[in-house]
């Protein structure tokens, strides 16, 4: 390889080097408020990391969905997720939305099974803040409009049920299957989840 060469792979290198070194963390979308405590909508949330979708999920026993079929879908902001990436956990500031949608059969070509809708019946809010609630999380509803939404009071039953069944930080992240291995893998599973899975297990033997 003669001098020219040497020196060319060598400038290469470095700008490469540079590059990565130079290259910017992902800044944190922080959720913003209106002056009473209200969530301004993050509009731009289906450009954000896709976890999971579930279909006419329900946590308890019994529940019938009729003729009427939901699917959810479940987004993150980016640098949240790849916070969760490398330490298992869920920063502060953390968003998660879950759009639900209605689910068809019949439509265009299908002839079996089911596909989402274009009719959003609602979308929810997960929020880890802790400048902004005594319990850091705190869950969001929004109907039409999509109009600023106050805060689901902490009575409700969905924060009970995180709290007593969310795998990571008051989460699902049982639901999510990118993200349950890394929390396996960094030891972030709640005992609350463990005592779950421990319980499921001894049903089915």
């Amino acid at each position: 390889m003669n001098t020219k060469m040497i020196a060319l792979t060598a400038v290469l290198m470095l700008s490469h080097a540079n590059a990565q070194s130079d290259s910017p963390s992902l800044p944190p979308r922080n959720p913003t408020y209106t002056t009473d405590g209200r969530l301004i909508f993050p509009v731009d949330y289906r450009e954000w990391v896709f976890l999971s979708s579930g279909l006419d999920m329900s946590y308890m026993d019994g529940m019938q969905m009729g003729d009427r079929h939901l699917l959810d879908n479940v987004f993150v902001d980016p640098a949240s997720y790849h916070a969760f990436l490398a330490t298992g956990k869920w920063p502060d500031k953390a968003m998660l939305v879950k759009e639900n949608r209605r689910a068809d059969t019949r439509g265009s070509i299908n002839k079996s099974g089911k596909y989402q809708s274009t009719e959003i019946m609602g979308i929810e809010i997960h929020i880890k803040d802790a400048a902004h609630f005594p319990d850091q999380w705190a869950f969001f509803a929004f109907g039409d409009g999509l109009q600023p939404a106050v805060m689901i009071p902490q009575t409700a039953n969905c924060y009970s049920c995180h709290a007593a069944h969310g795998a990571v930080d008051k989460t699902f992240v049982q639901f999510y299957p990118t993200l349950l291995p890394i929390a396996k893998d960094k030891g972030t599973l709640s005992a609350a989840y463990k005592h779950d899975e421990s319980a499921m297990a001894d049903k089915t033997h």
